[in-house]
């Protein structure tokens, strides 16, 4: 995990010993160059909403206001004509600061502004413990810099921090970039490092309407690209960003068996080797072979008037998709009488137990059925083909050329 060291360890301590302390409250360093306490603190507050979108939920919050003004400095020079400026009275400008609990906790400096009699040029000092960019602290940055370290959602932040969530988001983009982005002698941004292997997939978004693809390295994990559509543009635009050096680099892309995806890559990178996902290949080989051919099955059973073998077939997808160990697994729940719906005096529902027989009416298909025979014989191969190293699937492929292997599996692992 990426940790960003605190701005604020770096600065030098301020020491307020010589001034009296308030009433009530406790007097400690604050960490800030060149700010200045000037009066007691301000108690106020505000409703700030805790809910989501769907779920309402607003409550009070305390603010802490700081009066404060920055540390007496000589006067500047005029960065126009090189002679020394004047005092030109004082702007505000308020600042988050880092919260108390759920309390926030705000400073309010009072910056001098200078003016020049020679050329009427102005200038106003700027708070050296300002974030740039924000008007916000740097101990509140590395606030939020760490807590976006450790994994918390933007709105999590927000909450803690007491900011709004685009300035949180603005804040992650930056630190983002920082970490896995650097610029190049034309001055464009682009990835710091490679990646060898790329994995690309999409994913629904508000209730199906709109979908978005991600691209990740699979190696570290990290997300290289996201994109609120599915379509090939997506591939064109990360190769256009990252460039021909970066995808130089890159051996393979996983993917599902999205064609799109796949002629994407291979327009641009004809050199790159497509592997299809486990997760999916297994996905599409019960939904499309598995399924299919029960369904044929029923139906071929039904025209030649075999009603009692058509009706055997029903309910038996799940249980033709289960590998063994699932089955397994279960038939020790059964054993164990292990309860999987709990019983409801209110609702009228009775306590059930895991139901066994899955395993029997397993081997009852398998043996009556030669077709599904052949198709538990290609997804318990396909299963096992995943789980080989490629050393060993060579070394077993060279075996099977031999005639160590069943004719089926030899088949299989081609």
């Amino acid at each position: 995990m990426t940790s960003v060291a605190s701005a604020a360890a770096q600065l030098p301590a301020v020491s307020h010993a010589d001034e009296a302390a308030a009433p009530g409250f406790i007097q400690i360093s604050s960490h800030l160059d060149g700010f200045m306490q000037t009066g007691t603190p301000k108690e106020s507050a505000r409703t700030e909403e805790f809910g989501t979108s769907t779920r309402r939920c607003q409550r009070a919050v305390q603010i802490l206001t700081v009066p404060s003004r920055m540390i007496a400095k000589e006067a500047p020079c005029c960065p126009c004509c090189g002679r020394t400026m004047e005092k030109n009275g004082k702007a505000s400008i308020a600042l988050r600061h880092l919260p108390l609990g759920m309390e926030r906790a705000r400073i309010e400096v009072s910056r001098p502004r200078w003016a020049c009699r020679e050329c009427r040029g102005t200038l106003t000092e700027e708070v050296p413990f300002r974030a740039p960019g924000q008007r916000i602290t740097l101990p509140l940055l590395t606030f939020v810099y760490d807590l976006l370290a450790l994994g918390q959602t933007l709105k999590a932040v927000s909450l803690t921090a007491g900011l709004n969530r685009n300035v949180v988001k603005k804040i992650d983009k930056a630190r983002l970039s920082g970490l896995y982005m650097e610029e190049d002698g034309d001055k464009e941004r682009k990835l710091r490092k490679p990646a060898c292997y790329l994995g690309a997939d999409e994913f629904k978004l508000y209730n199906c309407r709109r979908w978005a693809t991600v691209i990740i390295d699979l190696k570290m994990g990290h997300v290289l690209w996201l994109a609120y559509f599915k379509k090939k543009q997506v591939v064109y635009d990360l190769c256009d960003f990252v460039g021909e050096e970066w995808m130089s680099k890159v051996e393979a892309i996983a993917c599902d068996m999205n064609a799109d995806f796949e002629r994407a890559f291979l327009k641009r990178h004809p050199r790159l080797d497509v592997v299809y996902d486990h997760f999916h290949l297994v996905k599409n080989f019960n939904e499309k072979v598995i399924c299919k051919v029960i369904k044929d099955k029923q139906a071929r059973l039904k025209d030649e008037g075999d009603a009692d073998a058509a009706r055997a077939l029903k309910h038996s997808t799940y249980i033709l998709m289960s590998c063994a160990d699932t089955s397994k697994r279960k038939e020790r729940d059964v054993r164990a009488g292990k309860v999987v719906l709990r019983g409801s005096a209110l609702f009228g529902k009775q306590e059930a137990t895991q139901k066994g027989g899955s395993r029997q009416r397993y081997k009852d298909l398998i043996a009556q059925n030669e077709l599904l025979a052949a198709c538990d014989i290609a997804g318990e191969m396909l299963s096992r083909a995943y789980g080989l190293q490629a050393a060993e699937a060579h070394a077993r492929c060279d075996g099977a050329d031999s005639g160590g292997l069943p004719g089926n599996e030899r088949q299989a692992l081609r």
